[in-house]
């Protein structure tokens, strides 16, 4: 057996963690330890020289954040903060990808501490990356001295696979454009994916890649040379002027006999090829063993670190508190999320009757809240003048306007949707995106990634029917409501009018662990009589009741709901009595109780009909006939498609006859 220079205390370490990485995968029969063997040189030299943390209190608010956007690496990161003193023991490591431990599969935010996203579906923790960047900058600039409260570095490890998706691009470029120069993005070039050698699938210049989107690019030739891992990082947070890539080429299954190879990048070593592993390492340590001088390694560095720049810190915010007290509560208040003393309570007064798109009305919401809201942040995917995300006061977000706070993300829906994750994930912002329904389909990933991360995410997606009319069905949604729906943890609210649109956005603004996805029309809406603000958090009420005696239930969302007060008169004049249900949200109705369901509806099953411009899919819960529309739409004028569609009261009239008598 190789013997280990145990005087060495960073060798000794390192072997620490890729033995401690073995050995978490072995147990679990389960895991990727090829990645972790390869990178732990990375971390360790990142942990003991460079990051900024505080173990004893994890939720700091001017700590440095690392993000494993490679998630499938996760007995590294788990390895890491158990050296380092977070709050994670040997037995939460031995209990690796077993029920209800600590240390799942992938890294989850908020379930294990020291954890800053949640990460797994490759590239997005290179754009919740950049969010946090972003973040950084945006709250230090819009406060008084921001630099004394919010000043510190975001770091991201991502490996081969997270540069090959799409989305890595879209973010790479923004954050370039931006120049978020303290942004530092380090890749394990093993050059090994799970099915080949990266060389079956991949062949571009990543360093050009990087030059041409407006970053620094450093390279360390061998990543076990921690002397130039630390020369390379300290480099990087240098920068003044552009975020920086670090080219760490390594081997994915260091020490392995099937080191180099795809063979062990998702399976566990073994017992066998462990042992030798670890004799390569020079490590003859008991499994689950690290030696006490690794731990005072990190508490002389780490921990002692951590806990000085805390203190430091801690010694500046009083004394910035009593210097800027009145700046100091909004800061908190943007920390906690907390917006009760800068939005409405009540809504301007608007005649039943008049018309508005949902998406103007807002528009107008959204000017209102950046107005009395200070840490309000967001924008679109390049389509603000539709989406109506455009504010007309202040200066758009930039390199030389930090503390704007309107986003251009371009055209770059799914790295909008996850940096939004990672402004979020930092704190001090409530943020918003915007784009159209339709293409929530390119963003779905990263919305279902907010919900599993319980992150009060915002999306304001418009055009939200075939009546958008001319773009023709490419534009049109369809199925688009119902993924979102079926999303757990995503709150989706399909307001009518004025009032119901101004509940949605209160009920968004309030959230604190729920994303709230709004769907706005392009078109005109009257304002509804009987609808109001309040009722929108019931999901579902009375919208219109019935005259007398009831023989039937119309529910609508969004536009359909005038659409189903026409009818109802229409109805009347054929002495059929029926309701109208207006069910903003179907999630918000479900959390409320049986009776109260039971009442609204009013009636069963087979005397209700659901009626909304789009698929019928799940809707039959509430009803057993259903207008809606399960083909794609058309491209013509938007009453020519709705006249085809034959989306219109009389139709609806006919079927409620037919259930009513």
């Amino acid at each position: 057996m190789k013997t280990i220079d145990k005087t060495n205390l960073d060798q000794l370490a390192v072997s620490a963690i890729r033995a401690m990485c073995i050995d978490i995968t072995n147990k679990a029969k389960s895991g990727h330890p090829g990645m972790p063997l390869g990178s732990a040189p990375i971390l360790y030299t990142l942990y003991k020289n460079h990051l900024i943390a505080n173990p004893h209190d994890p939720n700091w608010i001017n700590r440095d954040r690392f993000v494993l956007s490679a998630g499938h690496a996760s007995a590294l990161l788990y390895a890491m903060l158990h050296v380092t003193g977070f709050d994670l023991s040997i037995d939460e490591l031995k209990a690796f990808r077993q029920i209800d431990s600590l240390t799942p599969g992938h890294p989850e935010y908020r379930h294990t501490k020291g954890v800053e996203a949640t990460t797994g579906p490759l590239g997005q923790g290179i754009a919740q990356a950049v969010g946090i960047a972003l973040a950084e900058q945006a709250v230090q600039a819009q406060h008084i001295e921001g630099h004394k409260l919010i000043n510190h570095y975001t770091y991201c490890l991502c490996g081969d696979g997270c540069l090959q998706e799409g989305i890595s691009q879209e973010a790479i470029s923004f954050a370039g454009h931006q120049r978020l120069n303290k942004l530092i993005l380090i890749y394990d070039a093993n050059k090994t994916t799970l099915d080949a050698p990266l060389e079956a699938s991949f062949s571009e210049n990543v360093e050009l890649r990087f030059l041409a989107s407006n970053w620094n690019v450093l390279k360390v030739k061998d990543g076990n040379d921690l002397d130039a891992i630390d020369r390379a990082i300290s480099k990087a947070k240098k920068s003044s002027d552009y975020p920086t890539l670090i080219i760490v080429n390594t081997i994915i299954g260091y020490g392995s006999s099937k080191q180099g190879t795809a063979k062990v990048h998702g399976n566990p070593l073994g017992v066998e090829d462990g042992q030798k592993a670890k004799a390569f390492y020079g490590y003859d340590y008991p499994d689950f063993t690290i030696p006490e001088e690794v731990y005072q390694v990190f508490r002389d560095t780490f921990e002692k670190r951590g806990i000085e720049e805390y203190q430091k810190w801690k010694n500046v915010r009083d004394t910035y508190k009593d210097k800027h007290p009145e700046e100091y509560r909004v800061f908190e208040h943007a920390f906690k999320g907390d917006v009760t003393n800068y939005i409405y309570n009540s809504i301007p007064k608007v005649e039943a009757g008049s018309s508005d798109s949902t998406r103007g009305i807002s528009g107008h919401i959204l000017n209102e809240l950046h107005n009395t809201i200070p840490f309000i942040a967001g924008g679109s995917a390049d389509v603000a003048s539709s989406v109506m995300t455009k504010i007309n006061k202040g200066c758009d977000f930039t390199p030389a306007c930090r503390e704007g706070r309107n986003i251009n993300f371009g055209i770059r829906e799914f790295a909008m949707a996850a940096i939004q994750n990672g402004m979020l994930l930092h704190g001090g912002l409530k943020t918003y995106v915007g784009s159209f329904l339709v293409f929530s389909d390119y963003l779905k990933p990263a919305v279902r990634l907010a919900a599993l991360s319980r992150l009060p995410a915002i999306y304001l997606f418009s055009h939200d029917s075939i009546a958008l009319g001319e773009d023709g069905p490419t534009h049109q949604p369809i199925e688009q409501l119902a993924m979102l729906r079926s999303i757990p943890n995503l709150r989706v609210i399909r307001p009518c009018d004025d009032a119901e649109t101004y509940g949605a956005w209160r009920i968004a603004l309030k959230s604190k662990e729920t994303p709230t996805a709004i769907i706005l029309s392009r078109q005109g809406l009257p304002e509804m009589e009987g609808s109001t603000m309040e009722a929108v958090a019931k999901g579902g009420y009375i919208i219109s009741p019935e005259k007398e005696k009831l023989m039937a239930t119309i529910i609508a969302t969004g536009s359909e709901v005038a659409l189903a007060v026409k009818a109802q008169k229409l109805l009347l004049d054929r002495k059929i009595d029926v309701r109208v249900v207006s069910m903003p949200s179907i999630g918000l109705f479900e959390a409320q109780d049986a009776e109260y369901k039971k009442n609204t509806i009013g009636v069963t099953k087979d005397k209700v009909v659901a009626v909304e411009m789009l698929t019928s899919f799940g809707w039959y819960r509430y009803a057993d006939t259903v207008m809606g529309i399960d083909t794609f739409g058309a491209s013509a004028p938007m009453a020519d498609v709705v006249k085809k569609f034959d989306f219109t009261s009389e139709r609806l009239v006919s079927l409620v006859e037919k259930i009513a008598k």
